[in-house]
């Protein structure tokens, strides 16, 4: 983690940006929420995760699709929390005071939501394979966590930093600090069990889309309109996203509804 004090250079001290502040108070509010109303603080069941919001494909996709948004809001103990909100730190106040509160915070969110995307739509790949060779391991899991946003903010730094920089730029930022942080995050996803890489991979490929965009405009010295626009067009663009899983999910929906009867019946849900 010390990586992350390298990622920028201040142009000036500043106090940690509104909506980064914000947004680790609502993360650590609701999970001192949780602990006190009974969930266990290092390792929570899934029983609790599912009912604080926790993103479960066949529950999101085919009845409660706003797990997509609230499983950004529950984290698997306080090892799993403090990690994202360090991370959050590091990347949000830079990210915040680069793109502006309003960009920064549609980024923020946007990546969240293609992350929780990416891993339903994986989910159901896998559960079209399981059809035809059934492995319990290609079963959906129960995900949740801002790692996915998070990645976004590192994905948008990183891709900002590979461009010279924009016309009085508030940070310099390290190219080299910034992909090794990645690389590892990566890495480590895809090397280490109980992780959800796809959400970390969505969440970064919004964020570096996104930031790209938004250089685009910087360069052409556009108003603050067109940051609007482009915000619009990244809802718009994760909607489709959405509908494209949806229709996928029509055929997998007998197995997918036999599958919340017995989540339901087994954990009493």
């Amino acid at each position: 983690m010390s990586k992350y004090q390298d990622l920028s250079t201040y142009s000036q001290p500043n106090s940690i940006g509104k909506i980064t502040l914000l947004l680790i108070v609502i993360n650590v509010g609701l999970f001192a929420i949780q602990v006190l109303s009974g969930v266990n603080i290092t390792d929570p069941t899934t029983l609790d995760a599912l009912r604080w919001g926790a993103d479960y494909a066949p529950l999101t996709f085919l009845e409660e699709p706003y797990r997509l948004f609230s499983s950004m809001f529950f984290h698997f103990g306080i090892l799993h929390l403090m990690m994202n909100m360090w991370a959050l730190y590091i990347f949000g106040d830079v990210a915040e005071k680069t793109l502006g509160k309003f960009y920064f915070l549609g980024l923020y969110i946007l990546a969240g939501l293609m992350g929780s995307l990416l891993s339903g739509y994986l989910d159901i790949r896998n559960s079209y394979e399981m059809l035809q060779n059934f492995d319990q391991k290609l079963f959906p899991h129960v995900s949740a966590g801002a790692s996915g946003a998070v990645m976004g903010l590192g994905g948008a730094l990183t891709l900002l930093s590979l461009f010279p920089p924009t016309p009085n730029p508030r940070f310099i930022l390290d190219k080299r600090s910034l992909l090794t942080v990645l690389a590892i995050n990566l890495a480590f996803g895809f090397l280490a069990s109980g992780i959800n890489n796809a959400a970390h991979i969505g969440g970064m490929l919004m964020g570096a889309v996104m930031a790209l965009a938004w250089y685009v405009t910087q360069r052409a010295k556009m108003g603050k309109a067109a940051n609007i626009i482009i915000v619009i067009l990244g809802i718009a663009a994760t909607y489709a996203v959405y509908l494209y899983c949806q229709h996928l999910v029509g055929p997998l929906s007998p197995l997918w509804q036999q599958a919340i009867v017995q989540m339901r019946e087994q954990l009493n849900f």
